[in-house]
């Protein structure tokens, strides 16, 4: 845990008390403030409660006692408008943060120089965040990953020398950290998504700028420029006097870091150097997994990781569970989960990525369905269709796709394990990626990859990927 003693002796209301709420509650404590805690669940404030923490209605207390309002990332700060906490905050003149924001101002208190990457994006956050954590471990690095990939950044270990956090940031907590200065931050990619939170692109890009934007004056801005959101907060920053990274995947670089035929080369002055291969990296394959592994190369090279280490970081990463997981092969079959695939978009970088593939798709379906694909058609060998998704993906594949409604996934990994072992193809793959919710049959994505990872493995022969 890391205690927050910047609120020492005074009093903070924290509103939202879900993991990382909590852990703000305890960290606060640990550091010397009062807490009043609050949520809108009857069961959150029994646990607060449980937990030791005064809990209280913020409606009904005077505001003028709170030297601030820790706010959960999933209430919203600006739009469609202001939750009511922040409207309170604000009539009262009390400042709203996040737990990030505490965590930086604990790191400028305590270990300023301590190593703090910090990672945001559209896509691929997830990815690059586990793999720089794994490329610092290799590295010798007591290595401590959170934020939005899981652990609440302030149940981490506090920051210090040796020690590198590593913390995954979506637009809603950039929102909520106004003094944000790691020493490393990274912006992907920028695309349309959450316009329900930041009301227009424009908005939401900006926030995601201010990451790479306030990274400290010592430090590195990477900035991902296969789009022209990225592109052109790359170009402010760098004239605002940050020392700005170029990552492109899609074309060669004067002056950054780039990917050509699967090597991740590094450009200055005209020459470049090779930094790592990445081609036969299972757990990196896909256009999107080269740009994931060229800002983590970048990374890794802005805190002093050799070239060799860095080498072997990438070779070694496991991927994330359900996430292009390579789950097992029997014979030349390879079974890919990629439950995480809850969309068109996100399933077309697994499509992207294999030549003969049998594919399982379906759920509960999104907006646009899966019509969006189709320039990945003729990669697909047969498909089969599972949940409530299946008759409106039968209707778009048409006369295009082989495939068959097979409604429930026990019945689509049988057939599809054995149709790809019968096909006589040299790689087929058997690939979950079902550019669907899982909500129609399962709890989340996990439950649903989890139960793809079970049936693959219960098959006869298979043997797990190492």
């Amino acid at each position: 845990m890391i205690p927050v003693t910047s609120f020492a002796g005074k009093t903070v209301a924290v509103f939202g008390l879900g993991g990382s709420g909590l852990a703000s509650c305890h960290a606060l404590r640990a550091g010397g403030a009062e807490v009043i805690a609050s949520d809108d669940s009857a069961e959150k404030l029994t646990e607060a409660a449980q937990a030791g923490f005064i809990t209280a209605d913020l409606r009904k207390v005077p505001w003028t006692n709170f030297a601030a309002l820790v706010l959960t990332p999933g209430a919203p700060l600006t739009h469609p408008s202001p939750h009511w906490t922040v409207l309170a905050a604000q009539q009262a003149g009390v400042e709203v943060v996040g737990d990030i924001e505490l965590f930086c101002r604990e790191r400028r208190r305590h270990a300023p120089d301590a190593p703090f990457v910090a990672i945001t994006g559209t896509n691929g956050k997830s990815t690059t965040t586990a793999l720089i954590a794994h490329l610092m471990r290799v590295a010798g690095y007591d290595s401590q990953m959170g934020g939005n990939i899981g652990t609440a950044i302030l149940s981490l270990e506090p920051p210090r020398t040796g020690r590198v956090h590593v913390i995954e940031m979506s637009s809603y907590q950039i929102d909520l950290s106004p003094s944000l200065d790691p020493s490393v931050g990274i912006l992907l990619n920028v695309s349309e998504d959450h316009i329900d939170r930041h009301g227009t692109l424009e908005h939401y890009a900006a926030v995601k700028e201010r990451l790479v934007a306030g990274v400290q004056p010592q430090g590195t801005a990477i900035v991902g420029v296969d789009d022209g959101w990225s592109r052109n907060t790359a170009d402010r920053i760098e004239r605002a006097g940050r020392r700005v990274v170029r990552v492109s995947v899609k074309n060669p670089l004067p002056d950054g870091v780039y990917v050509e035929r699967e090597i991740i080369w590094r450009a200055s002055g005209g020459a470049r150097s090779e930094v790592a291969r990445i081609g036969g990296i299972g757990s990196l394959r896909g256009l999107h997994n080269a740009q994931n592994a060229a800002c983590a190369a970048a990374c890794a090279l802005a805190i002093g990781v050799s070239t060799e280490t860095l080498q072997n970081g990438l070779r070694s990463f496991p991927g994330l569970a359900h996430r292009m997981e390579q789950v097992g092969r029997r014979g030349n079959v390879l079974f890919v989960n990629d439950s995480k695939g809850t969309n068109a978009d996100a399933a077309a970088h697994a499509l992207s990525s294999f030549a003969d593939i049998f594919w399982i798709a379906g759920g509960k379906p999104k907006l646009g369905g899966i019509a969006g694909l189709s320039e990945y058609f003729p990669r697909i060998r047969k498909a089969y269709l599972i949940g409530e998704a299946a008759q409106e993906f039968s209707g778009t594949l048409g006369d295009r796709v082989p495939h068959e409604i097979s409604e429930t996934l026990d019945v689509a990994v049988a057939s599809a394990a054995r149709d790809a072992e019968t096909s006589g193809l040299s790689d087929p793959v058997v690939l979950l990626s079902p550019a669907c919710a899982s909500f129609d049959q399962y709890r989340n994505f996990e439950i649903r990859g989890a139960k793809f990872r079970d049936l693959v493995t219960a098959l006869p022969g298979v043997k797990p990927v190492v």
